[in-house]
């Protein structure tokens, strides 16, 4: 049992865990052990960042009817996911706008050539739209907003927590894809190899 893993370590070892909880960081930590979450490293989180883009692209072209060359393409929020995968759409071709808050996330969405777009002001701009990839882990879209776009409009969920009024989806009857884990699920050597790498450098951080 866990119990008996962690009555058998001493105190000058290690955890090494992906997506662990607080109550086992919180028992691990109470007996003096210390834990690492490896999900939780940068260098993991941007490594994933690209299976993860490629995973969106690829359920995108599979659920639409449409090539991705010349589609207008909308992206919420420029994080870590975000950056690349509008990075891969317009090497594709496709038409690709960015939502963010901040003014320095603008600045560079529109350096990059992508149409920058207000997260707080994206009413009046949804028209057009025939795929909106999520990567805020919160609502960004509500019933209004949602409303504004294009019956054949797809809804691909990147985030961990909903950026769609998954009510407002239901009753628009808009098509939602709910793509998580597909690190994994697209390329999973790649990302075992990015956790190998992680883990690495975490053992000899600790050495």
């Amino acid at each position: 049992s866990f119990d008996q893993v962690l009555n058998s370590l001493q105190k000058k070892q290690i955890m090494l865990g992906g997506s662990v909880s607080d109550d086992v960081r919180a028992e691990v930590e109470g007996r003096g052990l210390k834990i690492h979450d490896y999900f939780k490293r940068e260098e993991l989180a941007v490594l994933n960042a690209v299976p993860t883009a490629e995973g969106a692209i690829e359920a995108a072209m599979k659920h639409t009817s449409v090539t991705l060359h010349g589609t207008p393409c909308l992206v919420l929020g420029f994080g870590r996911i975000g950056k690349v995968l509008a990075h891969d759409l317009s090497a594709l071709g496709a038409k690709v706008s960015v939502s963010a808050r901040k003014r320095s996330d603008l600045a560079w969405i529109d350096a990059f050539g992508y149409a920058p777009l207000h997260t707080n002001r994206l009413s009046g701009t949804l028209g057009e739209f025939r795929v909106v990839f999520n990567t805020v882990p919160h609502q960004v879209l509500d019933e209004a907003l949602l409303a504004e776009l294009p019956p054949d409009c797809l809804l691909i969920e990147l985030a961990s927590a909903s950026g769609f009024d998954m009510d407002a989806v239901e009753t628009l009857r808009l098509s939602y894809l709910k793509a998580g884990g597909l690190p994994g699920r697209v390329a999973p050597e790649t990302a075992a190899r990015a956790i190998k790498k992680t883990l690495c450098r975490l053992i000899k951080e600790e050495a």
